[in-house]
């Protein structure tokens, strides 16, 4: 009789640690799509195996293409420990101690919170592995070294989690923190200064040169210039197919990042980015003394 009662906890408990990993790996799913991490990590061609990294990012700095992200021993991350993964999305600083240019948008993710940022891994580490070698970066001269790296951290660097606004509501800190930080809208969409830096007094006003060279407009509430016209169920709707005010559809990026991305979103999560973005002033010429 022991032993069958012994065998009866085990496969409880054995099945109980199933179903909490499957719904972590889930969540996981959930919060790579609410990151952005499939519109970047993937190769901008045919038939190209998601996650495998390959997509070339053409800047002012020269080119970058993004790393392979599947659980592959050798040419992912599949030997990467919790606290690396950590380190890397925290603070930019890779397994190997180097650190990484800001075309990786740790600046942003380093106010993830541990627990989604490790669910995401856990994904990841249920997916098929891909031996994928990495293409290296073709960079200007100045740029050729991960010294450069580290001094633009020394100056442009501050991380930190993100802190909950207790004068706001729930949905706005949720849709700050998915904006902000998991779905990084500003890496795209706020202006750098000539070190790469994101100019935070100008949140969300566009950047004259977005990724690939290109303009990416302002959505703040600056009624000709951001959209401050759209309402929150505009704003929402744009979010889940792509479809803007007028009856036209996002192009380019912005549909891969619907696509990707806003679109797996449940409706209360696009909710509250649509009532974050409806918080966002246009911002002025100056920065603020």
């Amino acid at each position: 009789m022991r032993i069958i009662a012994a065998l009866v906890i085990f496969f409880f408990h054995f099945a109980s640690t199933a179903t909490a990993q499957d719904s972590l790996v889930a969540r996981g799913e959930y919060l790579l799509h609410a990151g952005g991490c499939i519109s970047c990590h993937t190769a901008d061609e045919e038939d190209a195996v998601p996650l495998a990294g390959g997509r070339a990012m053409e800047t002012p700095y020269g080119t970058f293409y993004s790393p392979n992200i599947t659980p592959d021993d050798e040419t992912g991350i599949g030997r990467w420990s919790d606290e690396e993964f950590l380190n890397a999305l925290w603070l930019g600083i890779g397994p190997d101690g180097s650190r990484y240019f800001p075309a990786f948008p740790y600046p942003s993710y380093t106010g993830a919170s541990e627990e989604d940022l490790l669910a995401i891994k856990a994904y990841l580490s249920s997916i098929e592995p891909v031996h994928k070698p990495n293409l290296k970066n073709d960079l200007r001269w100045y740029l050729s070294s991960r010294f450069a790296a580290r001094a633009w951290q020394k100056m442009n660097f501050e991380p930190g989690r993100f802190q909950e606004d207790p004068e706001r509501s729930a949905e706005w800190n949720r849709g700050a923190y998915l904006a902000r930080h998991l779905g990084h809208c500003g890496e795209c969409h706020t202006p750098r200064s000539k070190t790469g830096k994101l100019q935070q007094f100008k949140e969300l006003s566009g950047n004259p040169a977005g990724p690939d060279g290109k303009k990416v407009p302002g959505i703040t509430q600056d009624r000709e210039d951001g959209i401050g016209r759209w309402s929150i169920s505009e704003i929402e709707f744009f979010l889940e197919i792509g479809m803007l005010p007028d009856g036209d559809f996002a192009s380019g990026a912005m549909s891969k990042v619907v696509d990707d991305n806003t679109s797996h979103l449940t409706d209360s999560d696009r909710h509250a980015i649509a009532i974050y973005l409806k918080s966002v002033k246009n911002s002025q010429d100056e920065r603020p003394k």
